[in-house]
């Protein structure tokens, strides 16, 4: 069971590093899975964050390095998305990027804040503060979950 969690670990990286980019997948589903077989929810939290936050800077990068026109042809972003997001960010800021983790909305943010040249510390910083704060409530649903319920299962 233990060699099986470890490669969660690894599994649990690359499905939040794949859904914080416009691939369409939730990383909450293999993150709460982890958890109740388990895992570590603080190595499992610290993972997560990492993974998900290094697949929306890797948004940002696409931004910062690309034209409106490539996201669109390449990555199929559509450029309503695109200018909706952009609407937001030149109202808050860096700051919009602790939301990156929305559905939806959330994987344009990055992008955006990279084609708008926003701080890359700042994005970085609030990005991973909005990420750490979801998958650790998460978590902590998680483990509450499965010691109220679990009593019933057994």
């Amino acid at each position: 069971m233990e060699n099986l969690i470890e490669y969660g670990y690894i599994g649990l990286f690359l499905a939040c590093f794949l859904a914080a980019t416009v691939i369409p997948m939730s990383s909450e589903v293999v993150f709460i899975g982890l958890l109740i077989a388990g895992a570590n929810p603080i190595y499992a939290t610290i993972i997560a964050t990492v993974g998900n936050t290094l697949g929306g800077m890797t948004g940002y990068l696409l931004g910062y390095l690309g034209k409106w026109e490539w996201l669109e042809k390449y990555f199929r972003v559509k450029e309503k998305n695109l200018d909706k997001c952009s609407r937001i960010v030149k109202r808050y800021g860096s700051t919009i990027a602790f939301f990156a983790w929305l559905p939806f909305i959330g994987d344009f943010i990055p992008i955006v804040l990279g084609l708008m040249r926003a701080s890359y510390h700042k994005v970085l910083l609030f990005m991973t503060l909005g990420k750490f704060t979801r998958y650790a409530l998460w978590a902590y649903i998680t483990i509450s979950g499965v010691k109220i319920f679990g009593q019933y299962l057994q």
